[in-house]
């Protein structure tokens, strides 16, 4: 297991365990996360522990025309039960994912550094948020970062039945039309894959990665 310290450094991501644990240990500096990012390494760790870094095999993805909208899911959209915004409210899309109750989890993984730490990267052009209203409330919403041409799903929030989802189908079909190579989804999650999300190599993924970004 390697440890990180003061230098900006991660190891080759060939050299992840079978759970996709990479390294430990190092900061959440806006320039270690932003290297982290473009050579396919995320963090997820709890409070109370060290940083831990990621880069699972397979990793989860959305290619943005791969995307699968339910008859059901289309009709709700119509009605226009929700309003969509983009990036208009990136400090209460995370406060809202860091502190929503989940059935599948006993607390939350956005520790407090985590919040302030992506919360940097918003002010520096990085991390966005797609957030959905209903009747002037905030009622879901997700964020991740934005590379340019790849976007990093982190985490997602819904008050309401559908909204994430509503969230998710409308990023999707932005980055779709802006040309958008995928959408790292990094674990298998059910419900992503009812959307159009899949598993792909970890070489697959990080050769989509290099082919722009040169870490």
């Amino acid at each position: 297991m390697i440890i990180l310290g003061k230098q900006l450094y991660f190891p080759d991501v060939k050299t992840a365990n079978q759970d996709g644990i990479l390294a430990v240990g190092g900061d959440l500096s806006a320039e270690r996360l932003i290297l982290a990012y473009k050579s396919g390494i995320f963090p997820w760790y709890n409070e109370g522990e060290p940083v831990i870094w990621y880069s699972p095999d397979p990793r989860m993805v959305l290619f943005p025309e791969e995307l699968k909208v339910s008859k059901s899911m289309r009709l709700l959209l119509k009605k226009n039960i929700f309003s969509i915004t983009y990036n208009q409210n990136f400090s209460e899309v995370i406060h809202q994912c860091k502190i929503i109750d989940r059935k599948d989890q006993p607390g939350t993984w956005i520790t407090d550094d985590m919040e302030k730490a992506y919360n940097q990267l918003h002010h520096l052009g990085y991390a966005k948020s797609v957030e959905v209203w209903q009747e002037k409330q905030l009622v879901g919403g997700l964020y991740g970062i934005d590379l340019g041409n790849i976007f990093c799903g982190e985490s997602m929030f819904s008050k309401t039945s559908n909204a994430s989802k509503a969230a998710f189908i409308y990023l999707s079909q932005k980055l779709a039309d802006e040309r958008y190579k995928l959408i790292d989804c990094q674990v298998y999650n059910k419900h992503l894959a009812s959307l159009g999300a899949r598993e792909i190599p970890r070489k697959e993924f990080i050769k989509i990665l290099s082919s722009t970004y040169q870490t």
